[in-house]
């Protein structure tokens, strides 16, 4: 069973520090981070969830019978089991001193509804003498027991209670889940710039290659990540596609860390006067290349979770780590074109990678099938085809970075420009494509209706590609501030070139509602201008208006 995480606020804490107060209002919670939780409950039936570690207006969501009962289960008919993130219970005596021991803790977080603690053995434990003596009705423990036990039934765990090892043998790591794996990789990499279409490379004009930086030899897999059976990584998925036609030359060019493990500390930097040596090497084997494929970003040490004080991994800058922007220089300083791949488990401040490097692609994590993915997407056997779930801030000073910001927010910077350097939903392709401007089925429907929205998408350019069309709303006059604009639908689609298809949105009262000034869920009269294209970005959005009666 899947288990939600984690529910809610988390991903908004005070100064970015994980398990901080998240300053959030009831309305934010309910229109920012309460509908994909809904969804998922509602429409995907889930089972599962679990309480983030987080207060929110001073209640810790462990201890908070309005999110986790009133809301959770009472307006969304959750069935399932709430399970606790590890040692959050015992933590609502350590860390929000709302409970006077784990006793106290375990009889709060409980009658909130938090049916399974994380670890075992923490605090729970004590409840036995509080049944024992009566100081809770055995129907708190039987609410809980029958929630887990009906979800063990439900998995059939009473009448098959052992795995099959030979069907997870045959699965784990076969050839048809690595098939997956690479696609999964493939459609993941976002192109975030191509000056001169440099991308995709033709291995024939190319004749040697140099494959170099930090991330361009390393196993990248993320936090929480076990080891697959193999990883490739994107010197050796290069060396893999190219064979003998095209030399590859490889140079590590600065690290990131010393070697460690996301698991364990300290996470210590690297010797930079043995970076600048590198440096030098990286500098000296570029200069004998026609091309650079330069590996830069993060690692598992750079971005992971803080879950103690012992054991941070929040950072005070979003700069890449290290001397790896003197290496972008001194490469950028040979001549040479470069095409920049970026592995990162969080957002970066790339201006000057941006700069320096012809083509940029995101990258993230992209898993055992890595290297193969990137040798596919750069040697244009596959088309980029992957948007941006997130904005790209400037710098740190640029936080928070984020589309659906509210009207007043954006005014400006002094001496720097206050848009995301990519913005939500961006991302380019190989080819190029034109979307219509959007058709509204009727231009007029009444509160309770919904409206039909359909865009034409063509493929203008030379190859086959994907593009992900996306519809955003804005309310533009409301009881409420609302968002400048807010996406309520997104679809990909594969075009031949000069092909065009017809994508259609169904807005339902449901995209068009919103907490009114009394705290009501309604779909206030109005016009709503209804936005379609290939991204967040002004610039590439066409508008119509819908008015609602």
């Amino acid at each position: 069973m899947a288990t939600l995480k984690h529910m809610t606020g988390h991903g908004q804490p005070e100064g970015g520090n994980n398990i901080a107060p998240a300053t959030i209002s009831e309305r934010m919670v309910r229109e920012m981070f309460l509908p994909p939780f809904k969804k998922c409950v509602q429409q995907g039936n889930v089972r599962s969830v679990m309480a983030s570690y987080n207060e929110i207006d001073g209640v810790p969501s462990h201890a908070n019978k309005w999110l986790l009962q009133t809301v959770l289960r009472g307006e969304w008919g959750f069935k399932g089991s709430i399970v606790s993130d590890y040692y959050a219970i015992r933590e609502l005596c350590d860390r929000h001193h709302i409970a006077a021991d784990h006793k106290a803790a375990a009889v709060l977080s409980l009658t909130t509804g938090v049916d399974i603690e994380l670890p075992e053995q923490e605090t729970y434990q004590l409840l036995k003498s509080v049944f024992e003596n009566k100081e809770l009705p055995i129907s708190v423990l039987d609410t809980a027991v029958a929630r887990n036990l009906r979800q063990k039934f439900e998995l059939g765990l009473f009448e098959n209670p052992y795995v099959n090892e030979a069907r997870a043998k045959a699965e784990v790591g076969s050839a048809k889940n690595a098939a997956i794996a690479l696609r999964a990789a493939e459609e993941s990499m976002i192109l975030l710039q191509n000056r001169n279409s440099l991308a995709p490379i033709s291995a024939e004009k190319y004749k040697t290659i140099a494959v170099i930086g930090p991330n361009a030899d390393k196993v990248l897999l993320g936090g929480y990540s076990d080891h697959p059976k193999y990883f490739v990584t994107v010197l050796q998925g290069i060396r893999d596609k190219v064979g003998a036609k095209t030399k590859i030359l490889y140079a590590e060019g600065c690290g990131i860390t010393q070697p460690g493990s996301w698991y364990l500390d300290p996470v210590n930097p690297t010797d930079p006067v043995e970076d600048r040596r590198k440096i030098e090497e990286a500098v000296a084997i570029a200069k004998q290349a026609d091309l650079i494929i330069l590996a830069v970003g993060g690692n598992e040490l750079t971005s992971r979770e803080a879950w103690a004080e012992s054991h941070l991994g929040d950072r005070t800058s979003l700069e890449l780590v290290g001397l790896q922007n003197e290496l972008i220089n001194q490469i950028s300083a040979t001549g040479k074109p470069i095409v920049g791949l970026l592995f990162n488990g969080r957002p970066l401040a790339i201006q000057n990678l941006a700069a320096k490097a012809d083509a940029v692609f995101e990258c993230w994590y992209l898993g055992q099938e890595c290297g193969r993915a990137v040798a596919n997407v750069l040697f244009g056997e596959v088309n980029p085809s992957g948007k941006l779930t997130i904005s790209f801030p400037r710098s740190a000073g640029h936080i928070p970075s984020f589309y659906n910001y509210k009207p007043t927010a954006r005014r400006g910077y002094l001496w720097d420009d206050v848009s995301p350097l990519y913005a939500f939903g961006y991302g380019l392709s190989y080819t190029t494509f034109q979307t219509s401007l959007p058709k509204l089925e009727k231009s007029t429907i009444a509160s309770g209706q919904n409206a039909v929205v359909s865009v034409e998408v063509t493929n203008t350019g030379k190859v086959a590609g994907q593009e992900v069309v996306q519809l955003y709303i804005r309310d533009k006059v409301s009881s409420v501030t609302r968002p400048i604009k807010e996406l309520k639908g997104f679809e990909k689609t594969t075009l031949l070139p000069g092909e065009t298809k017809t994508v259609k949105f169904t807005l339902t009262p449901e995209e068009l509602a919103l907490w009114d000034i009394n705290m009501k869920w309604v779909v206030e009269p109005g016009e709503f201008e209804i936005m379609t294209g290939n991204s967040s970005r002004d610039g590439d959005l066409k508008k119509v208006v819908l008015t609602v009666k």
